[in-house]
Formats: structure tokens, C-alpha cells, sequence
């Protein structure tokens, strides 16, 4: 037997099992047999926007269970849910009986015409000698089924709104005119209906159950793959929303926990993931071959509940974080965090439009907005999915006793304002050590896999008027790209921070000068404006230089 108390938390997502004692036995039966019940809907749910050639009335045989789905269209679906719990010649109860009688009394009129329209082709069949004294004769009889209503191309349709007001005209469409979006989000939730009444013993279920002599399992687990498939955006996060609801919407159920649900979801679908509770995701994390003959990949589970501990503060804020972006982080080879809305607007541009960065295009990364001072919280959680990472970063010069941004200059005890670069990486903070410090220690490996290097304003050497080339040193993303390409700033035609940078270049006599007219200009810097400006130029896209 298994003990409760040593149940340990897995550890860099891989599970630390218990060892059995030697003399354990294996079960003979199911141990979870009438405690779960188990339902699921697989990814391949068989819609197309063509008649498929399967139709309900090409179906032999009784009604499949609802899992074995492959092919069927919504019709054979919600046949299936009437045979489970509607058929009212399964059982038939009082208030069944009135239906059936009109059935059978459009039954005996269609066989007494059938008779009637068959008696002369067989009057000439007994031309041929059949039947003789012997012979069974021929009689044509027909039965109706309840369910034959539903067994038919034309048993689902769409009814048009139409805008002749008073008019009763009604505009019908056939199952295939529907889009696969919503025939598949109907299928998931006539599924999800059915999966639920047939756990409650829901209409003709309770007989079945009742002859067993069996009550209900006390937890109903429920398997949806890829739910996403031909659903937009919004119907999507609506789904996502809903489905738990509709497995709960019994009136024994509600909030009860004696009677529990749960829904597991598989989804390649940030939209799905930003409508989850972070405490609820469970990411599958590709773990690469140990060094051993023979070895291969393999995968591990990380629970998202806990990768911050104790640390509220971080985990609200990456909740509230990833709830106002997209969550597209999960689904990433590799992450690129960037400091502000200029880096946002414009570095994926010029990479988009450089040559070197073509094999990007291929890369699955994601870009998240997210400035310095709060970059650091997410390293649990990059740590934790071993995703490689690129921080792109402000150096943010502060004099040592304030928190006042000011102009770069060395060897006066300036040091960094930004969070991430005192904590995460380089875990270094004097201004004069990070401007000297060599890509290798910019760089850092996970503890998980998957490295994180740091990239900020470095010495630009610069010629300037009459000057010779001398150091210059950035605080932000945009005065970097200026020390980089003066030339072409100083040739720019524009507005806002354009044309305060002409200016500082046009009336700065040096280097000194100009660091203090663009810090300046930049302390009321529409920086997103400027990005604009520069990603609809056609002469950035040709000229501008990599900072």
C-alpha cells in the first residue's frame, strides 16, 4: 500500500514514486471501477465542410457510443444522445405512450396505402407462378422508429432569420452549410450534456442503471483534446469558460463536493491558456537525452501552482501579467523580453526586414513587453519551462545615493537602476563593471535547462563633428540607436523625438553635450510615437544600423 505522508512534491518536474515493499501483490481487478467514471473527446471529431458520403441513413446497426465519434456529423451525434436518453420505445414511460400511439396509427395508414399501391405489381408476380399452394406469400409491412427522425441528412438544420416581418416563410440550411467552427462547438457540448446525464442517470440512463443495481461513481473525469480546432479567438476563451458549467448544471451537482467533476483540457492554444487559472496549468516540458548510450528524449510535467513558493507578491503579479498579454509564452521554443513600447514596435521590425535574422522567421519565439524593473519576476517561471531567453534591457545610469535617472558617465560611482540586471543576470549593478563586462558572463545557464543571456547598452565609439572617435554611452533603447546611426538621424525628417534628436546633433559642439540634450529630450519622450515613425520609414528599413 501506498503511504499518504510520504508523498513528495515532484521535483524539476519529474515524479518521485513511492517503492512498493517486496512482498506487494498485484490487483486482480480494477481499483477505480464504480469510483471514476471516465469520458472523452479526442481531437479528431470528423467534421469537413463537404459532404463526407457518411450519412445518418447509411448507418446499419445500433447507435455507437458516443466516444467512437470519428466521422460522424452532428446529427449522428445527437442521435446518439436520444438513444442513451430520450428513446421512448426504450422503457416507455406514461407520458411516451401518446407519441407512440400517433406513431403507430401513421404506421397502420402508411402499410393499409402500401397494400393498396402493391397490389397490382403482385397480382402480376403471381403471373410467374409465384406464390404456388405451398409458398409463403409475399406481404410488405413497415415499421417506424422513434429515432428514424433523427436517422437522415436533413434531421439537423439551420434556420435563416429572415427579413420579411410577418411573413411565415422560414429559410432552412442543411447540416454542411454550417461552419466546422460551430458544428464542432456544438458537438463538445451536446458531448459534454451527454457525458453528464448519462453520469447523473439522466432519462432512459436510470432505468439501464437501476436494473444494475448500481449508483453513480462519486467523481466524473472528463478528457477534451484540442478543443480549439476551427474555433476563432473569442469562441474559444467563451468555451473554456462555459464547458466546466455545463458538466456541473444538474441539480444534484451545484457546488457539491461529495459528487465532483474534472475537466482536463490538452490545448496548443494561448487564448485557452489565458482564460485558465494559472494554479490549473500543467505544462509538458521537453527534457533533452542524458549523455548514455541508447538514451532518448523525454518529457516532464511542471505544476505552475507553486513555481514561486511562498512569494505572493511574484506570483500575483505574473498572474495579472500574463492575463493582460498573451499567453503564447508556453507554446515558445525561446522568449524575448524587451524593456518598453519603441523595443516592442520596432526590434521584431528590423529583424523581420535584415537578412541575418532570416532563420528567425522559423524560430517559434515570443515577445513579451516587459520593463527592467520587473523582468526578474518571471525567472522562476522561464527557469521552470527551460525556455532559452533574451533579455533586452535599459542600463538605467542612477547617481549611488538617489533613484534619478542621469547620463552614463564612468568612473564616478554610478550604478544600475534596473532589477534585473542587480538580481537575475549579470547580478551586478555598478555602472563602470557592467559597461566592462565580456558576453560570457551576460550569459547564464537555467536551472532547468535552457540559457538566459542579457543584452544592454554597451560603449558605442562614436565620431562627432571634429572630434575624434570617443566612447558613448546609452542610458535607453533610443539614445543607443542614435549614437549608432548619427548620420541618418541627422538626415531624418520627422517630428517629436525625431526632431529633438536633429536638433541636440545639429547644436551640440561634443559628446558630453549632446548625452545631456538627448537625456533631456528623452525624460518626456513619446517613445512609442518614435517607433512608429521609424518602422514607416523607408529609410530606416534600408539604412538604419543594429545597435
Amino acid at each position: 500500500m501506498l503511504d499518504p505522508k510520504q508523498l513528495k512534491a515532484t521535483e524539476q518536474g519529474l515524479a518521485c514514486p513511492q517503492q512498493l515493499p517486496s512482498n506487494s501483490e498485484a490487483l486482480e481487478s480494477d481499483p477505480f471501477k464504480g469510483v471514476i467514471r471516465i469520458d472523452y473527446i479526442n481531437a479528431q471529431r470528423g467534421f469537413s465542410d463537404g459532404d463526407t458520403g457518411v450519412r445518418g441513413s447509411d448507418q446499419d446497426g445500433d447507435v455507437d457510443d458516443a466516444n467512437a465519434n470519428a466521422g460522424k456529423k452532428l446529427s449522428m451525434q445527437l442521435r446518439s444522445y436520444y438513444a442513451k436518453h430520450l428513446d421512448l420505445s426504450d422503457r416507455p414511460e406514461p407520458q411516451d405512450i401518446q407519441a407512440l400511439q400517433a406513431l403507430h396509427t401513421a404506421e397502420a395508414t402508411f402499410d393499409h396505402r402500401l397494400k393498396q399501391s402493391f397490389a397490382g405489381p403482385l397480382k402480376e408476380l403471381e403471373l410467374i407462378g409465384y406464390p404456388g399452394v405451398t409458398d409463403p406469400k409475399l406481404t410488405i409491412t413497415t415499421r417506424i422508429k422513434p429515432i428514424d427522425g433523427l436517422n437522415h441528412g436533413a434531421a439537423v438544420q439551420y434556420e435563416v432569420p429572415s427579413s420579411q416581418l410577418g411573413a411565415d416563410i422560414n429559410h432552412y440550411l442543411p447540416e454542411d452549410s454550417n461552419g466546422l467552427g460551430y458544428q464542432n462547438l456544438m458537438s463538445m457540448i451536446f458531448k459534454l450534456m451527454s457525458y453528464r446525464d448519462a453520469w447523473r442517470q439522466v432519462g432512459k440512463a436510470a432505468l439501464s442503471w437501476a436494473e444494475k443495481d448500481a449508483l453513480p461513481p462519486p467523481l466524473h473525469l472528463v478528457l477534451i483534446e484540442e478543443p480549439e480546432a476551427h474555433l476563432h479567438a473569442q469562441v474559444q476563451q467563451v468555451f473554456i469558460r462555459q464547458a466546466y458549467k455545463v458538466l456541473r448544471n444538474h441539480e444534484e451537482l451545484g457546488e457539491s463536493k461529495s459528487q465532483a467533476t474534472q475537466m482536463v483540457v490538452s490545448t496548443h492554444s494561448s487564448h485557452l491558456a489565458h482564460e485558465a487559472d494559472f494554479a490549473s496549468l500543467r505544462y509538458f516540458r521537453r527534457l533533452p537525452a542524458l549523455a548514455e548510450f541508447g538514451a532518448l528524449p523525454t518529457a516532464s510535467v511542471v505544476n505552475l501552482s507553486n513555481i514561486f513558493g511562498e512569494d505572493g507578491k511574484t506570483n500575483e503579479f505574473v498572474k495579472r501579467y500574463l492575463k493582460a498579454t498573451h499567453c503564447d509564452l508556453f507554446f515558445a521554443d525561446g522568449a524575448i523580453l524587451i524593456e518598453g513600447p519603441a523595443e516592442r514596435i520596432l526590434i521584431p521590425h528590423l529583424v523581420r526586414e535584415r537578412e541575418e535574422y532570416k532563420y528567425l522567421q522559423s524560430a517559434y519565439i515570443t515577445w513579451l513587453e516587459i520593463g527592467g524593473s520587473h523582468a526578474h519576476r518571471l525567472r522562476p517561471l522561464l527557469d521552470q519551462l527551460g525556455l532559452t531567453t533574451l533579455i533586452i534591457t535599459d542600463i538605467d545610469a542612477k547617481a549611488e545615493a538617489s533613484e534619478t535617472a542621469v547620463p552614463p558617465k564612468r568612473n564616478v560611482k554610478l550604478r544600475a537602476r534596473n532589477e534585473t540586471l542587480k538580481t537575475w543576470v549579470p547580478q551586478e549593478y555598478s555602472l563602470d563593471a557592467l559597461l566592462d563586462m565580456s558576453a560570457d558572463k551576460k550569459t547564464m545557464g537555467g536551472e532547468y535547462g535552457g540559457a538566459i543571456r542579457v543584452a544592454y547598452q554597451s560603449p558605442i565609439s562614436m565620431k562627432f563633428k571634429a572630434e575624434e572617435a570617443k566612447e558613448a554611452l546609452a542610458n535607453t533603447f533610443e539614445d543607443a540607436l542614435l549614437y549608432t546611426n548619427p548620420e541618418f538621424f541627422a538626415a531624418l525628417d520627422g517630428s517629436g523625438l525625431i526632431t529633438k534628436f536633429k536638433t541636440a546633433l545639429l547644436e551640440a559642439p561634443d559628446i558630453n553635450s549632446l548625452a545631456e540634450k538627448v537625456h533631456e529630450a528623452l525624460k518626456k519622450a513619446r517613445k512609442a510615437e518614435f517607433a512608429m515613425d521609424l518602422m514607416l520609414s523607408e529609410k530606416a528599413k534600408k539604412n538604419i544600423k543594429q545597435v
